[in-house]
């Protein structure tokens, strides 16, 4: 057996729903329900926004 491949992770975008290498944990609305975004919906949802929290960024690759 030879070695383990690192298994490319997928998630997608909770506004748009496309899949995403990377997305930000975001919150963006009154509900302040924490969601996964993508890079243009982020850039969309955190510009001159009052509700906008960054919480934190996923990657399909993780670091070792």
């Amino acid at each position: 057996m030879g070695h383990m491949k690192r298994k490319l992770r997928t998630k997608l975008c909770d506004r748009c729903g496309l899949p995403a290498p990377i997305l930000f944990r975001v919150q963006y609305n009154e509900s302040a329900t924490w969601v996964f975004v993508c890079e243009s919906c982020w850039a969309a949802v955190s510009q001159d926004n009052p509700f906008y929290h960054y919480g934190g960024t996923w990657k399909a690759q993780k670091r070792n």
